[in-house]
């Protein structure tokens, strides 16, 4: 059973047409009823609207059209062929949407979009990538297309959603192939996400059910490096204005904070990757900052990206800590 993007178990969705989702393909059906080429018009053009201007031949001949007379819109000029059996109605530009469908399309039947496109398509990058990435099922060999990165995988129903109609990778698996395909820019990608997208327990999840698969070390990688690719970039940026004293992985009232000023008693705890990974960690680190300041600790928190983004403004409320009156007297 496939959820849809608001977390509804989907067997149809309905549009101006029917639409039903066997076997995770997407195919169109006459509304009962429906009669003449008026009505029929009416579905291939709600089905144009909905992608982009993009329709495939079983959506098409589904929809009431003869494969004839979809030969006859591609040789009139009305349709032109991006994929096999797949077309772009030319009255439009093809968009980035119509591309992603498109490659859908070609890779069904038991296709999913994927990796860096599904994250495209959640909304959680700017750009789509210039290659459309879909998975079909291990058993298939579709070959390959121009635009279109294939991965050959059975992905199971709990990373599956139906996001706008469309067969998408579930965020949390987005998420981590996304991150992986980011390379460099992946931490910050991910812990950005962790803030304000997705729990790391259904990262967790997400990660085992797909232990093996092609990028599978390295999301285990990403996941596991938060704390100290955190702490890192946190020593780096206070070497690098001069200010000493710290001390990294240092023990107080049965507590190990990231990095402290002992002499000042301030402690200094970066929030990366692993923060919010659960309702118990959210109620120990306030226990623990709680403590720390009965015993007259001062407790400045950041985040992955305060340090990435906004590193003048860390420093400076470090600084500011470490030179309060109260500090000083």
């Amino acid at each position: 059973m496939i959820r849809d993007s608001v977390g509804q178990e989907t067997k149809t969705v309905a549009l101006r047409t029917r639409t039903w989702i066997i076997g995770r393909d997407i195919a169109v059906l006459a509304l009962p009823g429906a009669l003449g080429g008026d009505a029929r018009a009416v579905r291939i053009d709600a089905l144009l609207r909905r992608q982009d201007g993009v329709i495939s031949l079983y959506q098409a001949t589904a929809a009431g059209l003869t494969p004839r007379a979809v030969h006859h819109r591609v040789a009139s000029g009305r349709w032109r062929r991006l994929h096999p059996r797949v077309f772009h109605c030319t009255g439009a530009e093809l968009s980035d949407t119509g591309r992603v469908w498109a490659a859908a399309l070609w890779a069904m039947p038991r296709a999913a979009v994927t990796g860096l496109t599904a994250a495209w398509w959640h909304g959680l990058v700017a750009d789509c990538p210039d290659e459309v990435g879909v998975t079909v099922a291990r058993s298939r060999q579709p070959g390959g297309r121009p635009g279109v990165r294939v991965r050959r995988r059975d992905l199971a129903d709990a990373d599956l959603v139906l996001s706008q109609f469309l067969l998408v990778s579930d965020v949390p698996l987005t998420v981590l192939e996304a991150a992986v395909q980011l390379d460099a820019d992946g931490p910050e990608f991910l812990d950005r996400a962790l803030q304000r997208l997705v729990r790391f327990e259904a990262l967790s999840r997400a990660h085992h059910r797909n232990l093996g698969r092609h990028g599978s070390p390295a999301a285990a990688a990403l996941l596991g490096a938060a704390a100290s690719l955190a702490e890192r970039r946190l020593v780096g940026l206070l070497r690098a204005r001069g200010l000493t004293g710290w001390r990294l992985g240092y023990a107080v009232s049965g507590y190990l904070l990231d990095l402290a000023f002992p002499a000042a008693r301030v402690a200094v705890e970066v929030d990366g990757w692993a923060w919010h990974s659960t309702a118990d960690r959210f109620r120990a680190d306030r226990r623990r900052q709680n403590a720390l300041i009965l015993a007259g600790w001062t407790v400045l928190r950041f985040t992955w990206d305060d340090l990435v983004h906004r590193p003048d403004a860390v420093l400076a409320q470090i600084y500011a800590a470490l030179t309060a009156p109260t500090r000083r007297a």
